[in-house]
């Protein structure tokens, strides 16, 4: 065995066991789905729960990702997946933009997201006792709905019957806020590296809010367009749409994605408004559904992976261990008070079937995109406290998890019912 064989060695040793847990991993992605459709469960508790006693074995223990000790992973395969998710987000949306169409995305993205992000950030301060700065970032974390763990209460697939209010408004919301939290991640890291001066505003304001949004927007919605024309339209004899091959989805996504990065905008606005764009290029083609079949199975595949790992997060990488009362106490009021409460006012005056306003307000998931901005934030910035922070994070996450995977299917059949009543 070379030298590099040898720094190999513990993963050449897990090397059938991997083999055995990955085919475990995508017969589950196919087969859990069905048997969890109508339980209080979903497929994202049961991959936390296995994840958690997998890494609680020393043999899997030292392969653990450790939110301290590793952020930079942490990092990055929150990142991909967050990509792909959007991606998929984009391509389910069938409807016009319009006011009528899009106004509840813009209550929701315009009052609901900053009431959120400000009142965490004096709680943050109040109950952890942490500076601003720190606040913030935790607060700008925690602020977007998640766009991997919400599809059960989203869109399902193009032309879907479920596109109703609640659906729409969810998944456009976790489809848009992703991209907008990022302008308060990088407002923290400026703040704790050079406080509020008036300079530091608005060079913060200029780049980050207006350049790399406007650049973000762009780049998608022109990248959406161009390759819209190539996958279906030029040439004719050749187009993209004839393969059949819906990992074209994938490519497009890593591709606007990485352009959209290098030209210092926001990769994650360009990958949804480019799905939102690829799926208006031809929208009767079934190579949409495609598209975004591919793009839903590889979201899955990768969530569920993430979600293992977040698991062992829990047991091996001490998360459990960074937990106290102060944060549990702080989770509670994030989930049970802050965003229902902002989902709820920012709705005021809206005309919506029954159910339809507490659901939105309630199922604000928080999940990988939060892992990703926080990591981000740790990476990039210097902030008080990581290990607590890490912590409030992991346990929020965590009862997100199981608080709206056990109640999704109940809400979605009280919505139902509320639709009908209306008939």
């Amino acid at each position: 065995m070379t030298a590099v064989e040898a720094s190999f060695a513990p993963l050449i040793d897990l090397y059938i066991p991997l083999l055995l847990g990955t085919g475990v991993l995508i017969l589950l992605v196919s087969w859990l789905p069905l048997v969890l459709n109508k339980l209080p469960l979903s497929l994202p508790i049961i991959c936390v729960g296995f994840g958690a006693l997998l890494f609680s074995f020393d043999r899997f223990t030292p392969f653990a990702l450790h939110p301290i000790e590793g952020p930079f992973l942490v990092e990055k395969a929150a990142e991909l997946i967050v990509i792909v998710s959007l991606m998929g987000a984009g391509l389910k949306i069938d409807r016009a933009f319009s006011w009528k169409n899009w106004r509840l995305c813009v209550r929701l993205l315009a009052i609901a997201m900053p009431l959120t992000i400000l009142a965490l950030t004096l709680l943050g301060q109040a109950m952890l006792g942490v500076g601003v700065a720190t606040a913030l970032l935790l607060a700008a974390s925690l602020a977007p709905t998640d766009p991997v763990l919400a599809s059960d209460v989203q869109i399902g697939e193009p032309e879907s019957e479920s596109d109703d209010e609640a659906r729409f408004a969810l998944t456009s919301e976790a489809g848009l806020n992703d991209a907008l939290a990022f302008p308060f991640v990088h407002l923290a890291i400026g703040v704790a590296a050079g406080g509020w001066a008036i300079s530091n505003v608005a060079a913060w304001a200029l780049d980050a809010v207006v350049i790399r949004m406007a650049v973000g927007f762009v780049l998608g919605w022109a990248g959406g367009w161009a390759l819209g024309k190539i996958i279906y339209r030029i040439p004719a004899d050749t187009q993209l749409s004839r393969t059949g091959d819906g990992f074209v989805a994938l490519g497009a996504t890593l591709f606007i994605y990485a352009i959209t990065e290098l030209a210092h905008g926001y990769g994650f606005l360009a990958v949804f408004v480019a799905g939102l764009m690829l799926r208006r290029a031809a929208r009767d083609n079934d190579f949409n559904a495609r598209m975004h079949d591919f793009a839903d199975e590889t979201e899955r595949l990768l969530m569920m992976a993430l979600l293992v790992m977040f698991g062992g997060m829990l047991t091996a990488g001490g998360l459990f261990a960074m937990i106290g009362w102060v944060e549990l106490a702080f989770a509670l009021v994030a989930l049970f008070i802050v965003r229902p409460l902002a989902g709820w006012i920012a709705l005021a005056g809206c005309r919506l079937a029954p159910f339809e306003r507490p659901v939105i307000a309630f199922f604000g998931i928080r999940g990988l995109g939060s892992v990703f901005y926080f990591a981000y934030g740790i990476n990039h910035g210097q902030f008080e406290e990581p290990v607590r922070l890490w912590g409030a994070l992991g346990v929020i996450i965590l009862i997100s998890i199981l608080l709206h995977g056990t109640t999704a299917t109940h809400a979605m059949r009280l919505l139902e019912r509320g639709r009908k009543q209306v008939a």
